[in-house]
């Protein structure tokens, strides 16, 4: 009987479609490729974006990671016939690569595959052998998927393992109630001997002593000679050792990458915060800015209605108008508009006409009148510094002039004659054509001559010893000398004058309080009475390297430390500094003290010990004292608890210093002026064309400062 070959076709259809809807039934003879490596190689197979590429794939991975259920609806779907588009298009049959790029989604459990990780699957090996840059001391070509194997806690479970292969039967001991009784913990009573108190890691043997035999006792045998573990477990273990070490050394490169990203991280998180800590201190440095304008602005509104008011006569008896000071001016100064264009930290001008280094300046205000003083000169230059010429001299010290204080149109200086002089800057050129144009010197003891002459025989005594100091002098009466105050019998250090208010220091150890009005010493402070005879709040004891004089008439000279340029000399002036807020009086002398006076009893009611070197320069406001000296430091004191809170050490001797709530510009026996940024401690030095010997004295205000140093000159800069 002949077979139907249409059923032959049928059963062998049936036959074959088993397998394909079935992958879990497998035909044992079958001798092709398994499951895993089908996997293996749909997965790791290069892949280069060709239809049949995409093809081949999801025909070899339908049939293991596709149930049959799924295989059986994509078979009906890819055999229901597609509408076409175009009239040109005909039935198209939907092969793997069409479908996996369609928008149908397909979800394996709750995971959906869409055409993207398709995608990724076909650049599996292209992502896998991509170089991926690493640091230095780094497992040089470790793959992600061997860095991602190396993770797998597998090293546990085999440590595991092999312990407990390692483990032999042996009797129980009770390890465990041995341990807990060990560290103190209590037990339960009712603990049954049956029950398992050792873990298969604290098993030991503890051989037994049969007490019913008699006889040498035998040795216990060793616990690795009842173990046998067998070739292929040695080789397996050390296959695992070993595997377990490479995954030690690619997770050591693993967690040192971390570091050193880690290390990055911090580096950029640590300059962020710098440059953040950077900007605090400059909204700090702007806030500080703003207080200082906004003093300004109230002391220029108080300028302007004052001036605003009528005028009241003026008394004849006061033939000189006294400016109020600038030395506690704030607020910024008015500049030329041209200003702006220099570029900060330079010297823009340079003023030449002294012969010797410069021992005092000071001037108006920026771009007004300059007067300065040098060594071995008795006559203080003017200088216009809008045009930076010289105007005139200042005619009439006998001896160099020691200080220098201009307030608008007056200036006051002191110099070696002991003298101290009153003068009308708007009356220098008017010098030329009085008696002292010819550029004769007249003697003090002519002046006292004449004096005598015109005083009655017997001159009546003011009450409470107080001498009339305003001497009657031939360049009073018609040059720019205004008054001269006579008093001081060695040369005159320093001063400071504020409204009618005048306080001297001289080099015969006294300071002495002036009524610039009537000319008359009102006061006499004797600072070696203070030194034998210290305030109760704080003993000023000399503990330092110098001497000083057992009585006034002795000489008081100190070396100084060299300068820059390798530079000596001798310091002689006893008091290097005085300045004075209300009846607050602040004196630094030669004993490399600072004493704060009461000027309504002339006595020193505190002392401020910590130089160890004649002060040199001082300068102070509501709350702080900044000091300079010869033992290369600065101090700034608090006035509130009479300590000093900071030091700024320099290389040399300290010679002049200003200071405001932001800044402190000093003069340290070098070429450059330094700056402290009291906000932010930092230092910087000014050099920019500037002096080419050290720098001696300084004065500042706003942006604008001028200096003069041992080289003759005058520098103007701008800050």
């Amino acid at each position: 009987m002949a077979a139907d070959p249409s059923g032959q076709r049928h059963d062998e259809k049936k036959r074959n479609a088993r397998p394909f809807s079935d992958p879990h039934v497998m035909d044992v003879n079958h001798s092709g490729p398994s499951k895993l490596e089908i996997v293996q190689n749909a997965l790791l197979a290069p892949f280069h974006h060709r239809k049949k590429d995409s093809t081949k794939i999801l025909s070899d991975l339908a049939p293991v990671i596709m149930t049959p259920r799924m295989v059986n609806s994509t078979v009906t779907m890819a055999s229901r016939p597609r509408v076409s588009v175009g009239s040109n298009m005909g039935k198209t049959r939907l092969d793997f690569a069409t479908f996996g790029r369609a928008p149908l989604r397909m979800s394996f459990g709750s995971r959906r595959i869409t055409s993207r990780d398709l995608q990724i699957v076909e650049a599996t090996e292209e992502l896998l052998d991509a170089d991926v840059p690493e640091p230095d001391e780094s497992a040089s070509k470790v793959s992600l998927l061997r860095g991602f194997n190396a993770t797998i806690p597998s090293a546990d479970q085999g440590r595991t393992r092999r312990r407990q292969m390692r483990n032999v039967e042996t009797p129980r001991i009770g390890l465990k109630k041995l341990g807990m009784s060990a560290r103190g913990l209590l037990t339960e009573e009712d603990d049954h001997e049956s029950q398992s108190v050792a873990s298969e890691d604290d098993v030991v043997v503890v051989t037994t002593c049969d007490t019913g035999k008699k006889g040498k006792r035998r040795g216990r045998e060793s616990l690795s000679a009842q173990k046998i573990l067998g070739k292929e477990e040695l080789s397996r273990q050390t296959q695992e050792i070993q595997r377990d070490k490479e995954n030690i050394h690619v997770r050591r490169s693993l967690i040192n990458n971390e570091i050193v990203e880690i290390t990055n991280k911090i580096a950029a998180l640590d300059s962020i915060r710098a440059k953040l800590e950077q900007d605090l201190l400059k909204l700090q440095e702007d806030e500080l800015e703003l207080d200082d304008e906004l003093v300004g602005v109230k002391e220029r509104l108080q300028f302007e209605e004052a001036a605003s008011r009528p005028k009241q006569a003026k008394a004849t008896a006061q033939p000189l108008h006294l400016p109020p000071s600038t030395r506690r001016r704030k607020g910024p100064a008015f500049l030329p508009s041209e200003h702006d264009e220099l570029p900060p930290g330079i010297a823009f001008m340079t003023l030449e006409s002294h012969t010797t280094p410069i021992t005092a300046l000071d001037f108006s205000e920026p771009y007004g009148t300059l007067v300065s003083a040098s060594q071995e000169d008795a006559q203080p230059r003017v200088w216009d510094l809008f045009s930076g010429t010289e105007i005139g001299r200042l005619r009439g010290h006998v001896g160099a002039v020691k200080c220098v204080q201009v307030e608008d149109h007056v200036c006051l200086t002191g110099g070696e004659d002991g003298n101290v002089r009153l003068w009308d800057l708007r009356r220098v050129d008017d010098d030329e054509h009085d008696g002292w144009g010819t550029g004769a010197f007249v003697s003090l003891s002519d002046v006292a001559e004449e004096d005598e002459v015109e005083r009655d025989p017997e001159p009546e005594e003011t009450p409470n010893d107080i001498r009339d100091g305003a001497s009657e002098d031939p360049s009073v009466k018609n040059g720019p000398c205004a008054r001269l105050l006579e008093g001081h019998t060695k040369a005159v250090t320093a001063l400071y004058f504020e409204d009618e208010c005048l306080v001297t220091g001289a080099s015969d150890k006294t300071l002495r309080q002036w009524d610039l009005n009537t000319g008359q010493c009102v006061m006499t402070m004797d600072i070696l009475w203070a030194i034998s005879h210290p305030p109760k709040s704080g003993a000023a004891t000399n503990t330092y390297g110098f001497g000083l004089p057992s009585s006034t008439t002795g000489t008081f000279a100190v070396p100084t430390p060299p300068y820059a340029d390798g530079s000596l000399g001798m310091y002689e002036d006893f008091v290097g500094g005085v300045q004075f807020w209300g009846y607050g009086l602040v004196s630094g002398s030669g004993d490399g003290a600072v004493r704060m006076w009461d000027m309504r009893t002339g006595q020193a009611h505190r002392t401020l010990l910590g130089h160890t070197a004649p002060i040199t320069c001082l300068q102070f406001d509501e709350i702080h004292i900044a000091s300079g000296s010869l033992d290369k430091t600065i101090r700034i004191w608090d006035l509130r608890s009479g300590r000093s809170f900071e030091t700024i050490s320099y290389d040399h001797a300290v010679t002049s210093l200003q200071f405001d709530t932001r800044k402190i510009i000093a003069a340290t026996g070098e070429n450059g002026v330094k700056i402290y940024n009291r906000t932010s401690t930092q230092h910087s030095t000014l050099l920019t064309n500037g002096h080419t010997k050290p720098v001696e004295k300084l004065r500042y205000m706003d942006r604008y400062l001028v200096t003069g140093g041992c080289d003759t000159a005058l520098k103007i800069w701008s800050l």
